[in-house]
């Protein structure tokens, strides 16, 4: 399914969404080029689930952790790793299998190939028609939004 954002608020608004047809322990695999949405869906997402902290970009962390009203929150940049190897010498298999929290993993790409196999892709990209509107393609979704 490919989503249309055409504003920080749709983009909160479909990260809400997402959030509500989801369960504890979904991975998000969030992937796009810089300053395609990535965090600005996690903050969406954060907000839904009640984070009070402010939500930034973890590029420089490689993992945040947020406590929301009834689970925790990593959020995840890998973009500083070179494969999938780097992300689990830290301990971020712990990540992947967590049953009573929310995973997002910015630049997922990067580590694709140990992703759990029931992992929510959501791809972003910039709209051809207007470069300030962003497209959300979303794969593994087991009910529709």
């Amino acid at each position: 399914m490919i989503l249309k954002s055409k504003s920080v608020q749709d983009t909160h608004d479909i990260s809400e969404k997402l959030l509500n047809i989801s369960n504890p322990g979904t991975v998000f695999a969030l992937i796009g080029d810089l300053g395609t949405g990535k965090t600005t869906f996690a903050q969406g997402f954060a907000l839904a689930l009640g984070v009070k902290s402010r939500v930034g970009s973890p590029t420089f962390k490689l993992v945040s952790e947020y406590d929301g009203r009834d689970y925790k929150l990593y959020h995840i940049d890998a973009y500083r790793l070179k494969n999938s190897n780097e992300f689990l010498n830290i301990g971020g298999e712990e990540y992947l299998i967590s049953k009573n929290n929310y995973t997002l993993i910015e630049w997922a790409d990067i580590i694709e190939n140990i992703l759990p196999e029931h992992t929510i892709k959501v791809e972003f990209s910039r709209s051809i028609d207007n470069k300030n509107n962003r497209e959300i393609k979303i794969t593994g979704l087991e009910n529709e939004l």
